[in-house]
């Protein structure tokens, strides 16, 4: 079984059909799961709000499971800020992932932000 972690800009890219959408729909049909934070819901629907956009985002929502973590992240934090600089939103993603993933190379991290995929890769993501 192949999984992935999806950040909000692969959704945000999908829901708008950004250049390239089309390719990473077809990406994301690949995976058998796809996971993500409940983060995910607020920056989608925030985007489509500031875009004026009455989208229905329901399917695009239906993809994945939701990571819910019991305990704060403390040791995610420091791993992943030992590799580079993340901003709140994309450092807590990544946090979520790794919660996830038990060894970072068992998941696919997709994001369209290349400096969070690039800090993704530094931990042992694939992207």
């Amino acid at each position: 079984m192949t999984f992935a972690y999806v950040d909000s800009s692969c959704l945000v890219a999908l829901a708008f059909g950004e250049p390239g959408a089309r390719k990473l729909g077809a990406r994301l049909r690949r995976f058998d799961r796809l996971f993500s934070s409940n983060l995910l819901e607020a920056e989608l629907r925030s985007a489509l709000i500031r875009e004026g956009v009455d989208g229905q985002i329901k399917d695009l929502l239906s993809w994945l499971t939701w990571v819910y973590p019991d305990r704060p992240l403390t040791p995610e934090y420091a791993r992943i800020t030992a590799a580079g600089y993340l901003q709140g939103a994309d450092l807590w993603h990544l946090a979520n992932a790794l919660f996830l993933a038990l060894d970072p190379n068992d998941l696919c991290f997709l994001t369209l932000d290349s400096r969070q995929r690039e800090v993704a890769r530094r931990i042992g993501f694939s992207a």
